[in-house]
């Protein structure tokens, strides 16, 4: 049910997580002068001239990024069943938390393993956008399902 402000936070949290799909949200440069990214596929340098050397294939990047539009979704369209949308809704506020602990953990492996300096981008402030708006929405559902409970014990 779009018109629930918490199914437009959830829309919100679907919409920034796609942007990761695409391109390098890590950008780090190398003492060399090389630009290496963390991408969805995993940690690539960038060479200049030379082109792209594959360095590392990131696993748990790739599952949080798919991971979290899935469950944000999901959650949107079981609007029916609050006590499943609440966990669901729950379980992506664990995956933001998850994906942004990784992401801390593979640039500071990148930092140490080649000497690199982190450049600041707008990927950077996404994951904590998407958390704000996936708490947003948890609290939604919860005062929703407070209400509903309040207006049964009416009858």
């Amino acid at each position: 049910m779009i018109q629930r402000i918490q199914s437009l936070y959830l829309l919100l949290t679907t919409l920034l997580s796609l942007l990761f799909l695409k391109g390098s949200f890590l950008n780090f440069i190398d003492k060399s002068g090389s630009v290496i990214k963390v991408t969805f596929n995993g940690i690539v340098r960038d060479t200049g001239g030379q082109g792209f050397e594959f360095i590392e294939k990131l696993l748990p990047v790739s599952a949080f990024i798919i991971l979290i539009p899935a469950f944000s979704l999901v959650t949107i369209f079981i609007f029916k069943n609050r006590k499943i949308q609440l966990w669901l809704a729950l379980s992506v506020i664990i995956l933001i938390v998850g994906f942004i602990f990784v992401s801390i953990f593979y640039s500071m492996f990148v930092i140490t393993e080649y000497g690199a300096e982190i450049v600041p981008g707008f990927k950077m402030v996404i994951p904590l956008l998407m958390l704000v708006f996936a708490v947003l929405a948890y609290r939604g559902i919860r005062k929703d399902d407070r209400l509903i409970k309040s207006n049964e014990r009416l009858r």
